[in-house]
């Protein structure tokens, strides 16, 4: 089993360029579907989820022709629908909780898709229901195939319809679009995510000949057209990289520069790391973080503890609450930590609290961190990476930590993060893959 061995505590140093965004590429990918026309996509990030879906649309019939080691052209001009029928698409797609992405587009454009069955009892888990319930306001049906495990959707013909969103889901949302935009009349999202993320899918959609109005805003009105052309896009940055690594030289004391983060694209990402008294400078797309001895936590303005939370786009986004969280074992002061919209998220701390973190975990959804002002360093220890987020907060962590850490199921990591390792040695990291076998974690 492959791990990394991290001897922590030593400063880093250097530039870093943050990959295209994860989350952005599932959603872009996903769109080459809506025509027959070439797309050409860059700053696609190599990591293991986009390469599955990669794979996935090629399977489908999509030709593709990598021009660089981040650029793709997509040309999805003969589709092979009958591949939803078969073994291996329920192997590939049920690997991949992304290909839930491809149905929106498949509906638009041929009028049927179909899923396997999601992990869990039924279809209607809390996460997927908002795409669903979208797809059946437009005029799809969902018919469960009890001998193959699958979920068969037919749309022969999408109308467009008032859709108000149970929740604010930035897939789902996306998803919908996906199958408005050749849908026929116009479609009205009440509620909707207004992440980068989607505002970049509805700017590439409308070059391409749709007709989305409201972007940026949790209202989005989508008159259907008759069909798509190609285009180009490029992926921002992704914002939680960029988090990771603000949070990464603070614990380690090092000086370091993010390269091109587009930061007006970043929202309160950069503010939230500066009310835990983190520096930085923008040199003109670029942040510089100054080496810093110490950083202290901000209070309310009356005085009383400080309270970070994830909450849906403008608000700050759940997947770097866990970098947030480790930053402050290290700071001057106490934060509460309230992660509302996904419960799991901090049972990692444990792993911090074996580290020398100080840290009452109240209940699955909040967290009191108590800063130990680098008085007392973190200490390594071998740990297993429960999931991307956690895993990245653990490895930065170990990064800070005295002695050797050693952290297995790196495979987590990996799914979110491109040649982590690498990137993280050109900067002076003393970090390397082993193959060890976990000790009953």
């Amino acid at each position: 089993m492959n791990a990394f061995e991290i001897i922590g505590g030593k400063p880093l140093k250097g530039e870093i360029i943050p990959q295209g965004a994860k989350n952005e590429a599932l959603q872009i990918l996903s769109a080459v579907l809506l025509t027959e026309e070439p797309m050409t996509i860059s700053n696609i990030p190599d990591i293991k989820d986009v390469n599955k879906l990669i794979d996935l649309l090629g399977a489908l019939g999509v030709k593709i022709n990598r021009i660089d080691k981040d650029t793709y052209v997509f040309e999805a001009r003969d589709i092979n629908i009958d591949y939803f029928q078969s073994p291996e698409f329920k192997e590939k797609g049920g690997g991949l909780r992304g290909s839930i992405m491809i149905v929106g587009p498949l509906l638009a454009r041929f009028g049927k898709a179909a899923i396997p069955k999601p992990g869990g009892d039924k279809i209607g888990r809390r996460r997927l229901d908002t795409h669903f319930l979208g797809f059946e306001k437009l005029g799809a049906k969902f018919v469960y195939d009890s001998s193959t495990h699958f979920f068969n959707v037919d749309a022969t013909e999408l109308k467009g319809s008032y859709i108000l969103l149970d929740e604010a889901s930035v897939t789902g949302t996306a998803n919908i679009v996906m199958a408005a935009v050749l849908a026929k009349g116009t479609t009205t999202i009440y509620n909707a995510a207004c992440e980068p993320y989607l505002q970049q899918l509805c700017k590439m959609l409308n070059r391409m000949g749709a007709k989305i109005t409201g972007i940026g805003s949790n209202l989005l009105t989508i008159e259907g057209v008759e069909r798509l052309g190609g285009t180009s896009h490029r992926m921002l940055p992704d914002m939680i990289e960029i988090g990771s690594f603000i949070g990464l030289a603070a614990m380690t004391g090092s000086e370091i520069t993010i390269k091109d983060v587009c930061f007006q694209e970043l929202g309160i990402i950069p503010s939230v790391f500066s009310r835990l008294g983190i520096q930085f400078e923008l040199r003109g797309d670029d942040i510089f973080i100054p080496a810093q001895d110490s950083y202290e936590i901000d209070t309310f303005i009356d005085g009383s503890i400080l309270t970070i939370s994830d909450a849906p786009w403008p608000g700050f986004t759940p997947d770097l609450l866990s970098i947030i969280l480790v930053v402050a074992t290290q700071a001057k002061g106490n934060v509460l930590i309230h992660q509302k919209m996904f419960e799991s998220r901090l049972f990692f701390v444990d792993k911090l609290i074996d580290m020398g973190a100080q840290i009452i975990l109240c209940d699955p959804h909040r967290a009191t961190v108590i800063g130990l002002n680098k008085s007392h360093h973190l200490r390594g220890i071998e740990m297993t990476s429960p999931d991307i987020r956690a895993g990245v907060s653990l490895l930065i962590a170990a990064l800070s930590a005295k002695g050797k850490s050693v952290i297995h199921n790196i495979e987590q990591i990996e799914r979110g993060y491109q040649d982590i390792e690498e990137r993280l040695r050109r900067l002076g990291a003393d970090i390397k893959r082993v193959d060890v076998e976990p000790k009953g974690h």
